[in-house]
């Protein structure tokens, strides 16, 4: 089976080379590529692997009967397995879907003191669990969030190195242009990577076959599988609210006004009512949370509207599957975009953000027709990023960076179909360079 190569890669064999290394939890939500990529670097890098998964063989639920020694839990997985062979210093075990067993957490403390052996824990609806992990194992761990493919690791899916993604950002530093050709190429990759979303097993059939063949059905099946985990998963929680919210995320980004309603949900639905529904999707990694600040200045934390947000799928690929058969057919064709054009570009932003380390915000101030996609700080500066479907002037971006009423903002970002530029104060950059927008500001002193 072809291999895509994925940034936790990287982060893995780092880890490795940690001399004081501890046990590691890899976040993330179901078919991002966790269990590949984690046993991929098993494989490579130890003489043996110990895999335990919660959900296929539940019988190892019981290995910390006897405690949370590292001697016990070793007696009783040997027990159960006695083929598994623990060689110092040179084993891997690699506890997955452990918000199954969030118990075994209690353990990584234990191991991480014992030094034998190394840890990897990992579970595709881990975050909806992730305080009682977290409490068991403070101190005593590190983590990693893994999101689903983001565009430079399609580019490399595609067979492109790292030297297009550097030059892709030397042209956004040096302000030059793309040339007809690079356009034209990058602007069709993005589509298709918009259209496929990140998901791997999407991904790997999509470069396989060379054609959108099979995404279809694997997307709706990703669809089908999510809301039976809402189903599986939200313990003490309306599980019918949550699928409320979830399918009603795609109606929302077709308005032109992109906060989230819950009173558009059902009827007579109220936000306290639907707080936990909403926390749960983001936990899970289902959704992506941009909140409304209530003023555009620095500090972004704290300084947002608790009861005003948009909600973007985490993966665009789950918003494309949602839609009916035409508009999916419409968007392989780059026809028709229509209503869902603006949606489906601020999805793919507000996700390139988020797998960049962002956190989301918008601003819309009241009574106003002054609005903005998201902000993005560096350092000194509250940068407005905004994502501009049709041509014309933002109007809202030049309010922001004129305006001497906003005095942390002194440029801004404008994402469009459209080539590099810069003018009054606003460097334009196209769709497809919206992952590098992290690197762009930290390497380039405005």
């Amino acid at each position: 089976m072809l291999y895509l190569e994925r940034k936790i890669d990287e982060y893995l064999e780092k880890w490795k080379a940690d001399k004081n290394r501890k046990p590691l939890i890899v976040k993330g939500p179901r078919q991002v590529g966790k269990t590949e990529s984690i046993n991929r670097f098993a494989e490579k890098n130890y003489k043996s692997v110990i895999y335990i998964n919660f959900v296929e063989e539940p019988k190892y639920k019981g290995i910390t009967e006897d405690g949370y020694k590292t001697d016990d839990i070793i007696k009783n997985i040997s027990l159960l397995n006695p083929s598994f062979a623990f060689i110092s210093k040179n084993t891997l075990l690699f506890f997955d879907e452990i918000q199954e067993y969030p118990e075994i957490a209690t353990a990584l403390k234990f191991f991480s003191i014992d030094g034998r052996f190394d840890v990897i824990c990992s579970g595709s609806m881990l975050g909806v669990n992730y305080r009682k992990i977290d409490s068991n194992s403070v101190g005593y761990k590190m983590d990693y969030t893994m999101y689903s493919m983001d565009f430079e690791e399609f580019l490399w899916a595609k067979g492109y190195n790292n030297i297009v993604c550097d030059d892709m950002l030397r042209h956004m530093l040096q302000l030059k242009p793309f040339s007809k050709l690079e356009m034209q190429l990058y602007s069709d990759m993005f589509l298709e990577y918009c259209i496929l979303g990140g998901m791997p097993a999407i991904i790997r059939s999509f470069i396989e076959k060379g054609t959108f063949e099979d995404s279809l059905s694997i997307q709706r099946q990703l669809v089908n599988d999510y809301r039976e985990d809402i189903r599986k998963y939200a313990e003490g929680l309306d599980q019918g609210r949550i699928l409320n919210v979830f399918n009603h995320i795609p109606v929302q980004l077709a308005k032109e006004n992109k906060k989230f309603q819950i009173t558009k949900v059902a009827s007579g639905a109220r936000f306290k009512d639907y707080r936990g529904c909403i926390e749960w999707l983001s936990d899970a990694g289902v959704i992506n949370v941009c909140h409304c600040l209530e003023f555009p200045e620095l500090p972004l934390k704290g300084n947002y509207v608790d009861n005003k947000y948009k909600l973007y799928f985490a993966d665009t690929g789950l918003l494309i599957a949602m839609l009916d058969e035409e508009s999916q057919e419409d968007l392989r064709a780059n026809k028709n975009l229509g209503v869902y054009k603006g949606g489906l570009y601020e999805n793919i932003v507000a996700e390139a953000l988020v797998k960049s380390g962002y956190e989301l915000y918008y601003y819309k101030k009241e009574d106003s027709t002054l609005e903005e996609d998201f902000f993005v700080r560096t350092i000194d500066d509250l940068v407005p990023v905004e994502v501009k479907v049709t041509r014309g002037t933002a109007k809202s971006l030049n309010t922001l960076i004129k305006n001497e009423r906003y005095d942390n903002i002194h440029y801004g970002i404008k994402l469009t179909s459209g080539n590099v530029g810069f003018s009054d104060d606003i460097y334009t950059f196209p769709y497809f360079c919206s992952y590098l927008l992290k690197r762009y500001l930290k390497e380039n002193i405005l």
